[in-house]
């Protein structure tokens, strides 16, 4: 049996079949490779309960269609479902792309119409992606959190706690090379600081298999045209990085 299995999943890895794990492990922000110190041997009389399942996809499109599909149309994980928010708003790109753009959470527009960025910001967003010569189709644009907060005050922690595992597993699905951190609450929430946004912009972080950069966000730019200078200098070391990472 060990054998016929072993050969299936060769089958598939040969086919380019992508696993994806769904155990809560994976889904955190540490994924955990060794029980912890204090866990107790098994008791070998004990029965062992069966592993949790992996679910294998025949793309990463039918991952990400499958993690949407977990979350729901109508999510009740945190209270933003109550505090008048309209839809989730998932996240929006090429599900292979190997550069993503990580936001807040959604705005009036984009809660009106479900998809990241799609406003004055989002339309600036769009040109910073044009000028590094890709589409908006290439890339993978999502937030920290999937529904809009109101008055657009910043997510709260049990918000964020309980919508973050999710932007996780479409990291690890997506796969990108290279992640950007759109303002500060993105940056700081993702890297675990209260940096403040000026000092760490533009520098290069290890995140999940990727390498994620913070940047200001494309509304702050609205406000401080000026800082658009400092953005460009950012994505033109995106742009190379890109290019140099096979």
């Amino acid at each position: 049996m060990k054998d016929e299995l072993t050969a299936h999943l060769e089958f598939f890895a040969e086919l380019g079949v992508d696993g994806v794990r769904l155990e809560p492990d994976w889904r955190s922000r540490a994924r955990r490779t060794e029980p912890p110190a204090s866990a107790e041997p098994p008791d070998p009389s004990e029965p062992a309960e069966p592993p949790e399942p992996v679910h294998v996809f025949a793309s990463q499109a039918d991952a990400l269609d499958a993690l949407r599909a977990e979350i729901g149309p109508d999510c009740t994980r945190c209270k933003l479902h109550t505090l008048g928010r309209r839809q989730v708003v998932f996240g929006v790109g090429s599900p292979t792309a190997d550069l993503m753009f990580v936001g807040e959470a959604p705005g009036a527009d984009e809660d009106l119409q479900g998809e990241p960025f799609v406003g004055r910001a989002g339309q600036l967003l769009t040109k910073i992606i044009e000028a590094i010569g890709l589409k908006r189709s290439d890339v993978y644009i999502a937030n920290v959190i999937k529904c809009r907060p109101p008055g657009n005050r910043n997510p709260e922690p049990d918000e964020v706690e309980r919508c973050e595992p999710f932007l996780f597993r479409q990291i690890d699905v997506v796969k990108p090379k290279v992640i950007v951190a759109l303002g500060k609450f993105a940056a700081q929430s993702l890297l675990q600081t209260n940096d403040p946004i000026t000092r760490i912009r533009g520098r290069e972080y290890k995140f999940r298999s990727a390498i994620l950069m913070p940047t200001f966000h494309p509304a702050y730019l609205l406000r401080n045209p000026s800082a658009k200078r400092e953005v460009w200098e950012d994505m033109k070391r995106v742009r190379d990085i890109l290019s140099e990472t096979p």
